[in-house]
């Protein structure tokens, strides 16, 4: 079966279309395994559009550059869904992600975060959310974004699936660190979240109804993708004795957070495609 790197879609504002668009499960259809070399994480799709017709996308697969890395073949396995009429049934793909060794994914310079082209078989269908659900400075300013915030998050914690057919699993937490802006400068957050083997590359996103901000309550939803898992947060503790010196690492139940800023950068690093 052909595999296709275009779709079309629509662009709209993030808050025209965050009304229309129920983003749990909207991620939760475009949130994927990847695995290769007994290594695995969670990747998701988002939408490039074209730049001589912006109705029209690429697929772009994001991870952590990191889960790319240890996948060490050329090919790694995509578990994709395929609907039939109320269900759903596994389909696993195999997708290039080097070429005689070399990679074929974009990494940003500054953070663990990766994209690159994926084809898609044309018999898969998902919402392909375009790149303005990702947040920015101006997203955290404007509804006031702050520590306590919950945030829910997508993935395969030590490969498990929340069903037969691949699914990934949904999680929550609240923003665990301070300040979180300016994005450039900051780059990372806390999210009190339990980080497992598996999570890395998952899709960390914030949904809300009815905010309070900006002095009042604003009646509406405000949906957007805060940011990509890339590892858990340790304290390390060194220790000295006569006979040597070893360093002990303890799990705080926290994860690490890219900012989403950063994934769209690294989306428009890619190479040109017409």
């Amino acid at each position: 079966m052909k595999k296709c790197f275009l779709i079309f879609i629509v662009f709209c504002s993030i808050t025209s279309l965050a009304q229309d668009l129920e983003l749990n499960t909207s991620l939760m259809n475009c949130t994927f395994k990847i695995e290769g070399d007994k290594r695995l994480g969670t990747v998701f799709i988002l939408g490039k559009p074209m730049r001589k017709d912006p109705k029209r996308a690429y697929y772009v697969l994001i991870t952590a550059a990191h889960v790319l890395d240890t996948i060490k073949s050329d090919v790694a396995t995509l578990n994709l869904r395929k609907k039939i009429g109320d269900s759903y049934t596994k389909k696993s793909i195999p997708i290039s992600i080097r070429k005689n060794g070399h990679p074929l994914w974009t990494k940003h310079p500054e953070v663990d975060v990766a994209a690159m082209y994926v084809g898609i078989p044309d018999d898969i269908v998902f919402d392909l959310l375009p790149t303005n659900f990702l947040a920015t400075d101006t997203i955290l300013q404007e509804f006031q974004i702050h520590p306590g915030d919950e945030l829910f998050c997508l993935g395969f914690p030590h490969g498990a699936e929340a069903n037969d057919v691949g699914f990934p699993i949904l999680r929550s937490g609240k923003i665990a660190s301070y300040p979180l802006k300016p994005i450039k400068k900051i780059k990372k957050f806390l999210f009190d979240f339990d980080v497992f083997g598996g999570n890395s590359g998952g899709p960390v996103y914030f949904v809300e109804s009815n905010r309070n901000y900006a002095g009042g309550t604003h009646v509406g939803k405000i949906q957007f993708i805060a940011g990509i898992v890339i590892e858990q947060k340790y304290v390390k503790e060194k220790i000295v004795s006569l006979n040597e010196t070893r360093e002990t690492n303890y799990q705080l139940g926290l994860a690490i957070v890219v900012h989403a800023q950063f994934i769209k950068e690294t989306i428009d690093m890619l190479p040109l495609l017409d």
